[in-house]
């Protein structure tokens, strides 16, 4: 009996999905994502209203998205992710829907339901899209990964939720994670 062939889906079906389901499209595949707890929202809050404010005190062009927000990493594949936070420098890369290309940083906030997906698969899409630095927060752990993407040897480092955190785009910005109001 021959398999049936996977549905191949596209922007236009991402755009019309309703409104109460939350989903990424992925090489023409829709992935699920389920909704976020508490711990996560208070990680992403902390660390967005940290990064937001250090863009505001040096009068940065840069921009800070934390989710839900759209990002169609590729202008030929059927791939729109939404990270926790994204960082977009490129104002060009900016659209209505949200942003066409990749931001030059990202932050995900690990899913209990599946931290494979944060830690293998999004990034490799994410290296494979251009994406300058990639932290994976883990509150499970209690710890940070970060990936800085532009060499192309990328170099990875570990830390906890006790560090102070260089932030490798910008050459003077430091998230100290020991002070931020995380509520765990």
């Amino acid at each position: 009996m021959a398999q049936a062939q996977a549905k191949f889906y596209t922007e236009d079906d991402y755009y019309n999905l309703p409104e109460d389901v939350r989903a990424e499209l992925i090489d023409g595949q829709f992935y699920n994502m389920s909704a976020p707890n508490r711990i996560h929202q208070t990680i992403l809050m902390e660390l967005s209203g940290t990064i937001r404010e250090y863009i505001k005190s040096k009068s940065g062009s840069c921009r800070v998205y934390p989710a839900p927000f759209a990002v169609k990493l590729f202008k030929k594949k059927e791939t729109i992710v939404e990270p926790d936070i994204s960082v977009v420098c490129d104002k060009d890369k900016l659209t209505d829907r949200g942003c066409t290309g990749a931001p030059d940083w990202i932050i995900e906030i690990v899913s209990p339901s599946n931290p494979g997906y944060d830690y293998i698969h999004k990034l490799n899409l994410y290296a494979d899209a251009g994406v300058r630095e990639y932290w994976i927060v883990d509150p499970r752990t209690e710890r940070i990964i970060v990936y800085y993407l532009e060499q192309s040897d990328f170099q990875m480092e570990t830390y906890t939720f006790q560090d102070n955190i260089k932030v490798n785009i910008y050459d003077d910005l430091f998230i100290d994670f020991s002070i931020l109001d995380l509520g765990i």
